[in-house]
This record gives C-alpha cells, sequence and structure tokens, in this order.
C-alpha cells in the first residue's frame, strides 16, 4: 500500500543542560549502585538542569537548532506545539515563553499534556493541521526538566529521570518523505501506578490534605513495565498494519527510552533485529515528552537514518497513554 504524506520532518535539533549527573554520583545520593542501575534499567548518565534553568530554556535551544537545521526563519513558523509535563509556570504555556524568546510573533503555540507519549500526540496533531491546510509550518517540541519533580531520597525513581529538549520542524510533504501513520490511546482507569499527585487543584500546595511527596513522580514500578511492555508492542504492531508495513519495511525503531528492558520487550515484539533499534536511555535516561526527539535529533546526525529511510516511533507513559507513529525521513 502507498501512502502519500501531508506533512514530514524537514529538521530537528535539541538542547540539553551542561550538568551530568552519573551512575556514582547518585550512589553517594541513595542506596544504589552503578552496576545495579546498568543492569536494571540501561541508564549511565542523565542531564540535570541547573538552579534558574527551565523547560522553556532547553526548549528554544532545541527550537532554534531545529529552525536551523531546516533553514527555516522563526517568523515563518504558525504553530508552535510544546509536549511537556514539567513547564515554566502554572500558567501561561511553555510555548509561549519559547515564542516569545525565537520570535515567532505570528505564530499561535501551546502546551500539550501527555506525558512520555506527548511528542507522539504533537506529531498526530501537527500532521493532521498541516494535511488539512489549517498550518503550513510547526515547530514541534518534546521538553522536559523532570529533576524538578524527582524525589532524590527515593531510590526507585531517581535514577530513571533525566532533563532535555527535541525539537523538529513540519511542513507539507511534497514527495513520499513524511508521517506515513499515526496512533494514540490512553486509558484513565489507571493512573494512579505513575502520577504525580500535588501541585494541581485537587491537592494544592495550601491544602490540608498537601504532603510534600505530592510534588514528586510516584510510581508502581513493576505494574508500570508490565503495561508498558503490552502497550507499546500492541502499539508497534498496530502501526505497522495501519501503514501497510512490514517489520522488514522499517529502518529503525524509535522506542521511547525509558528502560532497556522495554526498549528490548518492544523489539522482540515485532521481530526487530538488534541492530535495527536505536538506543541512546545509556545517556540521557527517561526524558518523558524529550525522548523520542532527542533520538531522533541523535539518529539523522549520526546517519543511523538515510534520507528515505522508514522509522517507527512508539512510547508509553503515565495517564496511561501510549502511540506510535510511522515516518519516512
Amino acid at each position: 500500500m502507498s501512502i502519500k504524506p501531508a506533512a514530514k520532518i524537514i529538521g530537528s535539533g535539541v538542547g540539553l543542560p551542561q550538568k551530568i549527573l552519573t551512575n556514582f554520583d547518585l550512589e553517594k545520593m541513595v542506596d544504589t549502585s552503578d552496576e545495579w542501575i546498568r543492569t536494571r534499567t540501561g541508564i549511565e548518565t542523565r542531564y540535570i538542569v541547573q538552579d534558574g534553568q527551565c523547560t522553556s530554556d532547553l526548549g528554544t535551544e532545541a527550537a532554534m537548532n531545529a529552525l536551523k537545521d531546516a533553514h527555516i526563519k522563526a517568523k515563518e513558523v504558525d504553530l508552535i506545539i510544546f509536549a511537556t509535563i514539567t513547564g515554566d509556570v502554572g500558567f501561561p504555556a511553555a510555548a509561549v515563553f519559547v515564542q516569545k524568546n525565537i520570535g515567532a510573533h505570528h505564530a499561535a503555540a501551546f502546551d500539550i499534556q501527555a506525558t512520555c507519549t506527548g511528542f507522539i500526540y504533537g506529531l498526530e496533531m501537527a500532521d493532521a493541521l498541516i494535511a488539512t491546510g489549517r498550518a503550513k509550518t510547526v515547530l514541534l517540541i518534546g521538553g522536559e526538566t523532570l529533576s524538578r519533580i524527582t524525589d532524590y531520597r527515593d531510590r526507585n525513581t531517581c535514577v530513571l529521570f533525566g532533563d532535555g529538549a527535541g525539537a523538529v520542524v513540519l511542513q507539507p510533504s511534497d514527495d513520499e518523505r513524511g508521517v506515513l501513520a499515526t496512533f494514540t490511546r490512553s486509558d484513565g482507569r489507571l493512573h494512579k501506578l505513575l502520577m504525580m499527585e500535588g501541585m494541581g487543584t485537587k491537592n494544592p500546595p495550601h491544602s490540608e490534605n498537601y504532603h510534600e511527596k505530592m510534588q514528586y513522580i510516584q510510581m508502581e514500578g513493576r505494574d508500570v513495565f508490565k503495561h508498558a511492555v503490552t502497550c507499546m508492542g500492541d502499539a508497534a504492531e498496530l502501526i505497522l498494519e495501519k501503514a501497510g508495513l512490514t517489520c522488514k519495511d522499517v529502518d529503525l525503531l524509535i522506542p521511547h527510552q525509558a528502560n532497556i528492558r522495554i526498549i528490548d520487550a518492544t523489539a522482540k515484539r515485532i521481530k526487530m533485529p538488534p541492530e535495527k533499534v536505536f538506543i541512546n536511555v545509556n545517556k540521557y535516561g527517561n526524558t518523558s515528552a524529550a525522548s523520542i526527539p532527542l533520538a531522533i535529533d541523535e539518529a539523522r546526525k549520526s546517519g543511523r537514518l538515510q534520507p528515505g529511510d522508514v522509522a517507527v516511533l512508539v512510547a508509553f507513559g503515565g495517564g496511561f497513554t501510549w502511540g506510535s507513529a510511522a515516518v519516512r525521513f
């Protein structure tokens, strides 16, 4: 089946903090070890923001690098979508701070919150708006400062998360390259397995019910792992069918970089050989919505993705949310 894409990715970029937190650093903070973290998660280092550095700062750097890569000026952008769960402030959206910083004054700008699947949700939205002619040049960002909501006294979660941002520029496709298919899904019945209870209207900081731990990520690791393996595998299989592809047609699988065991299980589910699976969780840890755009940029610029290559993107996150996309680069 031949699919004519509506929108294609024409540039990408990243924004990363300067500080690197290693497993050996964490050994000094909590009861853990480099060997324990590596064998169970595949993570060796993660980037962490400095005091005063916000999600929009990372998003701005990623956006500017993506625009430069795409040879697009900020004034040409008519829509900015920022996928994040760690906006700078309660409101307005982190996207409007990026808009201000890069000078995209003619663009609409808003955030979406779909946790680790946020970039794929945003990609589906950007593709649909370009397909209907509602947008021409979309700047899609996934960025997080998860260190701000990580409890570094909790050894089960603090070893997992890092900060960073990735961005892509999309425009209407004039050839066979672009977004071939997308899929998104959620299940709110399972929200308690991975969530942050505080800082919203249910448990505001000034309420009687508020507890300090509510401002941090809370996760039932084993349950999340089981659902992630199932949902990411299902999403990967479904997107192949939706795009009319087989695993042999796919040049690279780019999964959400949460845990090496989840990545391996997803690849095995669709019979993807290791050499066709992109992995950088060892360097960045779990960066939530930034995970896939960080991987896209690295894959493109390291030569792992060549023009004409087909990649399958797949993610899973709190909510629960999950989704996938097939893209010809």
